[in-house]
């Protein structure tokens, strides 16, 4: 429940709005490893988007893990279709415990048809080298040169994370919106409570974005609520291996927190 659709909905209901979900993939997972992974079929997928559009007002769509070309087609087709606005693409590869969530040849397909739809995307580092096909990124200015280039394949802003970063009391992120470049700095905390900090910050722009905040301060605002959600992950006490960040930190009294 840490990571995926799960937090997505977390975070959601935590700042404020209201999320819905359609589901392209479930996953046999736990803190420790990915086990299993099921496809849903394209067209159901389609069916689910449809459902939701149809009849529901949105204001930001938050995409997840897509890990075949044809369920990457049936999301972009629709998001086309449906006028999709404030759309944050966070590209899931490879899971906290290492374990490939997205297969070789969907990497093209996510390239060409859902980065030029997208407000902004959210990858890490190694993900960006992967976008890329480049080395991975070693310190800032490696960032903000990685996160130029990633705009150049198509998506309106880059909000690359400096969490892989081996050095440095601080963990930066950097934001290329074709302005100046925004560095957004954080202290370092030493956790294993990492598990879902990715989507976690993805839905967490998607939220801000849909309550009319502008990008630079959703970016700013997103990446203080997963250091917060980061900080004091400890209260819980889920699982055995890479625990899950606080979602509801803010809402929860500290002895509530299990």
């Amino acid at each position: 429940g840490g990571a995926g659709i799960q937090a997505d909905l977390k975070t959601f209901s935590a700042l404020g709005t209201y999320g819905l979900s359609v589901i392209t993939a479930l996953t046999a997972q736990n803190t420790r490893a990915v086990t299993a992974i099921h496809d849903v079929p394209p067209a159901f997928v389609r069916a689910q988007l449809d459902a939701v559009f149809d009849d529901i007002e949105f204001a930001a769509v938050k995409i997840g893990m897509l890990s075949r070309p044809e369920i990457i087609d049936a999301v972009a087709d629709r998001l086309h279709r449906h006028g999709a606005r404030n759309v944050v693409l966070d590209p899931v590869m490879v899971a906290k415990s290492g374990d490939r969530l997205l297969r070789a040849d969907a990497v093209a397909a996510l390239k060409e048809r859902l980065l030029p739809l997208a407000t902004v995307i959210t990858p890490n580092l190694p993900e960006a080298a992967v976008l890329l096909d480049l080395e991975q990124a070693r310190d800032e200015a490696g960032m903000i040169d990685a996160a130029a280039r990633l705009r150049e394949l198509g998506p309106q802003a880059v909000l690359l994370k400096g969490g892989h970063l081996d050095k440095g009391a601080e963990s930066i992120d950097v934001l290329a919106d074709g302005a100046a470049p925004l560095t957004l700095a954080a202290p370092r905390i030493a956790t294993e409570n990492t598990h879902g900090t990715g989507c976690t910050l993805s839905s967490a722009m998607a939220a801000l974005l849909a309550r009319g905040l502008s990008l630079r301060n959703a970016a700013r605002e997103a990446k203080a609520y997963v250091s917060a959600a980061i900080r004091v992950a400890h209260r819980l006490n889920v699982g055995h291996g890479h625990g899950p960040v606080h979602h509801f930190h803010a809402l929860w009294r500290e002895e509530e927190g299990r």
